[in-house]
């Protein structure tokens, strides 16, 4: 017997990439159509480019998140 209105609802949504570049995909993310814009993918991110890349701040929350916390790493400096 198989039971009804368990299985999540599928559909195509595009995923853009930080270069730019887009491709279809299913996922149950959003709706039917809706858009994926990475901030990170593999093309960006450290751990698959060996760290030779920086990561992009978008809206400043890396900024942010240094001048935040700045303090901490002057904490046991003397």
């Amino acid at each position: 017997m198989a039971k009804t209105g368990i299985h999540p609802d599928y559909h195509t949504i595009k995923v853009v990439m930080t270069n730019g570049t887009e491709y279809f995909t299913r996922s149950t993310l959003g709706k039917e159509g809706d858009t994926l814009n990475l901030d990170i993918d593999p093309t960006t991110h450290p751990a698959w480019t060996g760290g030779s890349q920086q990561m992009l701040d978008r809206g400043g929350r890396v900024s942010r998140f240094n001048s935040r916390f700045a303090a901490i790493g002057s904490l046991g400096k003397k």
